[in-house]
């Protein structure tokens, strides 16, 4: 196939994992305001422990999917990672999303989880449903900014062209591979994904330095 094709599977892949994400958050939302609301021990239980297999299962995997997706084809195309307004605050909300999810919501869920199957099943904490209810909105903001495209250029910065088909294909194997291997595993495992983004954020920060003079060294841990 052509390399048009291949990207064009890659937004497609990414569209699909961030709406699968979005949709999973407020799975998350809907299980946890339950067990905030319901007065059945019980049903606490089963509403925490549904919540923290859909976040353990489907929505970790398909989230890291949704960003290698969108980190991918801001480093394969012109589009760039600092280039454009709506990219960065995409690329930004993205980085808080994935820190607030791993670090903070994946883990209050589990202690919540475990509290509930030792026999003390209290309501799931509140900031456990204000964090899903606001990832489920910043997801839904950052699909209006792919389609407003809004606030213009941040910078001129460099257009490279468009990556050759084979990163392409990388781009929409590897986290199929991922998601595969994880759902084997019991756990999410996006190693694949890491080492086919560092690898282009490699190449295009080497094409990047290519483009400009000597004199003029290329600054930044992300290239534009």
């Amino acid at each position: 196939m052509k390399t048009k094709t291949w990207r064009q599977l890659t937004v497609w892949l990414h569209v699909i994992t961030s709406v699968a994400w979005m949709g999973e958050a407020l799975a998350l939302f809907t299980l946890l305001a339950i067990s905030r609301t319901t007065d059945d021990g019980a049903t606490r239980v089963a509403a925490t422990s549904m919540a923290h297999e859909i976040d353990s299962f489907l929505l970790a995997p398909l989230a890291n999917a949704s960003a290698f997706t969108g980190f991918m084809l801001a480093a394969t195309t012109a589009w760039g990672f600092t280039r454009h307004w709506w990219v960065l605050a995409k690329f930004a909300i993205t980085l808080v999303q994935l820190y607030a999810g791993i670090f903070l919501l994946s883990g209050a869920l589990q202690d919540s989880v475990e509290a509930a199957r030792a026999g003390e099943p209290e309501p799931a904490p509140l900031a456990l449903v204000v964090g899903t209810a606001l990832m489920a909105s910043a997801l839904a903001f950052q699909a209006w900014l792919s389609v407003a495209k809004p606030w213009g250029k941040a910078r001129a910065g460099v257009k490279l062209p468009t990556a050759p088909t084979w990163v392409f294909v990388a781009a929409v194997g590897a986290p199929l591979a991922d998601i595969t291997v994880g759902l084997l595993l019991g756990y999410p495992l996006p190693a694949l994904s890491l080492i086919v983004l560092v690898t282009r954020l490699v190449q295009r920060r080497r094409g990047l330095k290519d483009a400009f003079p000597s004199s003029h060294p290329v600054k930044g841990a992300f290239p534009s």
